[in-house]
């Protein structure tokens, strides 16, 4: 079990960005970025502006970057504990997923409306007197 927590900021311009917290020490900590178990050689920690907290940068190499989906792990390497990730969806995959997606909240949608016009109709029946 890692004593550290990564928080996500953003990913922008092919840099993921976030923080590594854990307990206020001189020691940097070991981090270790992996995607299809090969290690990420562009990673960046910083000390940040609070003890105990290091801003960490993953820059997402070129030969990630494929059709489908692509995850990162972001792991404490003093235990191989996992930190955290991050996936990136692309190419095909991508317009199946929102495919999918679209498909799914028009389903919804028509329970919607389905439920709506029978409420409507429920409520504007005359009551017995």
């Amino acid at each position: 079990m890692s004593e550290l927590t990564l928080t996500k900021i953003r990913l922008a311009h092919g840099r993921w960005e976030g923080r590594v917290s854990g307990p206020v020490s001189s020691a940097k900590p070991d981090i270790q970025v992996r995607h299809l178990d090969q290690l990420v050689d562009e990673v960046e920690l910083t000390e940040g502006s609070n003890p105990g907290q290091w801003d960490i940068v993953i820059t997402v190499p070129i030969w990630a970057l494929s059709d489908g989906i692509q995850t990162f792990v972001v792991l404490d390497g003093r235990n191989d504990t996992k930190l955290g990730e991050f996936t990136l969806i692309a190419g095909d995959a991508a317009a199946d997923n929102l495919r999918a997606e679209v498909d799914l909240l028009r389903a919804e949608l028509d329970m919607l409306k389905r439920a709506f016009r029978r409420h409507c109709r429920d409520t504007s029946a005359p009551h017995g007197g």
